[in-house]
């Protein structure tokens, strides 16, 4: 892996996550009122969140689960529900403080791990499956397969996870972003054209085991983002 260029984006957004955006997040997956783009964003990450959990089975009894780049916990909740124990991992602590909260009444909790760190750390173990929704979508093409192909090798079943489609709205969004002061901005979407991620996914040897499989689009105003299955 690049490890310049994965290390320092992983600081950008721990920084964004844990301080900058941490009441604007915590509020876009909360059920308050909220605008008209961040309620269809709201929508869009709904959306994905079904998505990721159709491709998963119904009854993940006795299963392993990574929750990579957790947020609030949404999501763990519901594989949590299902039978699964999961490790859900975030680089900011702020969102996990808030995942255990908002999961404190929740019988289903009892089976989830919640941990401030890299989702790439080799001390979470193995897992039957790894979800990874939207938390590899700030990477360059390049650090999102080496962190793929890390995980790998400790996954026995599939990783799911999501990437920034490379449409004109969004290489247009990406270079509107950059007019903003730095200050003001998020960690950059990286978009990646489907076909050159998957070209890149068949190069890696360490990925050799798994193979894309089903994948699906979410498009929701300025929410777009697509899920892909690596199955063994």
């Amino acid at each position: 892996m690049p490890e310049a260029t994965y290390q320092l984006r992983r600081g950008e957004i721990e920084t964004y996550f844990d301080r900058t955006a941490a009441t604007a997040w915590a509020r876009l997956t909360s059920d308050a009122p909220v605008s008209g783009i961040r309620a269809r964003v709201r929508a869009g990450r709904d959306a994905m969140r079904a998505t990721i959990l159709s491709y998963l089975p119904d009854d993940l009894t006795g299963a392993r689960l990574l929750d990579a780049g957790c947020g609030t916990g949404a999501l763990s909740l519901e594989a949590a529900a299902r039978g699964a124990d999961v490790v859900a991992v975030d680089l900011s602590p702020t969102l996990i403080d808030l995942a255990r909260s908002r999961a404190a009444n929740i019988p289903a909790a009892a089976h989830i791990e919640f941990r401030a760190g890299d989702m790439l750390d080799a001390s979470l173990g193995s897992f039957d499956f790894v979800v990874a929704m939207d938390s590899l979508i700030h990477y360059q093409r390049a650090d999102v397969v080496a962190s793929l192909a890390r995980i790998a090798p400790r996954v026995r079943h599939s990783i799911i996870f999501t990437f920034a489609p490379g449409t004109p709205l969004l290489v247009t969004a990406r270079m509107i972003g950059r007019l903003f002061p730095r200050s003001d901005r998020s960690p950059a979407i990286e978009p990646q054209p489907e076909v050159k991620l998957r070209r890149a996914i068949r190069q890696t040897p360490a990925l050799a085991g798994l193979t894309p499989a089903r994948t699906n689009r979410i498009s929701r105003s300025f929410y777009i983002s697509q899920a892909l299955e690596l199955s063994r």
